[in-house]
């Protein structure tokens, strides 16, 4: 049978108000009558119920934290940094993963709003802004995290990808390329979207139209799908064949380098590659790949910030959209120019 505040009150001679003084307010209470109840609270072993306790504050101490992609590293990465800043402020964090799937994205919400959690951090599916919205107008607080938000009504923090897609494309051009390919998908993700748009803004400065531009949809944002990239621009003839790809992500970008690397195509020499986010296997591939940098540290501190400060104070917040700039990182991949 669980022990409850009554049974440890009555072992250490105290009120059952005094014994949750010493679990809530310690410094309340004489330091030889918390020595006493602690030692009670030992010799019974209670546990308290916070459970009950978040019941009757109207929210628990934790936060929700929905990701696109768990196996992605740049979202571990923004996952860690979240997790720390979270606790940092007494709370702890819940991960969920949508693996890009609105359905399972709707259970998770669903499941989070029911357990009361003190706020949410989510990068969204596309699609699921009217949930979103809704949660948010039954009390909830709700932060985009690697999202631009369209409306004044949350918090959001974002990286400029349009400008990421821009940097890339720009680096490939001024090596010289002219033949250039756009890796990424699906275009439902904004990130995605963005990155492309960028990709074209910077083709439109140099002159040169979007049909310059051969773009292969990818299904997800993963190894397997840049290989699969890779084996059709393996399978263009050679002179209709890009000399450099800009792609969505470093995953991308990493499964394309595999792929070129298996086929005897060399990169950079035969096809530069460029990758997005700058997650650490970048650095470490065989031919160090060059890439958009995203600061995910900063990304996840500063959405964990806001959706704690809103949970603390919602009468008081005042809705931010924090947008950081991406670097462009150059290494071997495209260190060089067109190929002969």
């Amino acid at each position: 049978m669980a022990v409850g505040m009554k049974e440890v009150a009555a072992h250490a001679g105290v009120s059952v108000a005094t014994v949750s003084n010493v679990l809530n307010h310690p410094e309340l209470v004489a330091a030889g009558t918390r020595q006493r109840v602690q030692r009670s609270i030992d010799a019974l072993g209670y546990v308290r119920n916070e459970s009950a306790r978040q019941l009757r504050a109207g929210r628990s101490r934790f936060i929700g934290l929905l990701m696109l992609d768990i196996g992605n590293p740049f979202f571990t990465d923004v996952a860690l940094a979240a997790e720390a800043e979270a606790e940092a402020a007494g709370y702890a964090v819940v991960l969920c993963d949508s693996r890009h799937d609105v359905r399972r994205e709707h259970r998770y919400l669903e499941l989070l709003e029911e357990q009361r959690v003190g706020g949410i951090l989510v990068s969204p599916v596309d699609g699921s802004g009217g949930l979103l919205r809704k949660i948010r107008r039954r009390g909830t607080p709700i932060v985009l995290v690697d999202r631009v938000s369209r409306s004044l009504g949350e918090c959001c923090v974002a990286v400029d990808d349009i400008m990421g897609g821009d940097l890339a494309v720009s680096h490939l051009l001024a090596r010289g390329h002219r033949r250039l390919a756009f890796v990424g998908g699906p275009f439902e993700t904004r990130q995605v979207q963005d990155r492309y748009d960028g990709a074209v803004a910077a083709l439109a400065r140099a002159g040169h139209s979007r049909d310059s531009l051969t773009v292969i949809v990818t299904p997800l944002l993963t190894l397997d799908a840049g290989g699969r990239a890779g084996e059709q621009i393996a399978a263009l003839p050679r002179t209709k064949r890009p000399t450099a790809v800009f792609c969505a992500n470093d995953l991308l970008a990493l499964g394309l380098l595999q792929e070129m690397t298996r086929r005897g195509i060399r990169v950079p020499q035969d096809l530069a590659i460029v990758g997005y986010d700058d997650i650490g296997f970048a650095a470490a591939a065989a031919v160090p790949l060059s890439s958009v940098r995203q600061p995910r540290a900063e990304l996840g501190s500063m959405a964990a910030r806001l959706v704690v400060e809103e949970a603390r104070s919602p009468s008081q917040h005042r809705h931010r959209h924090v947008v950081f700039k991406p670097e462009l990182v150059v290494r071997a991949s495209s260190n060089s120019g067109v190929p002969c």
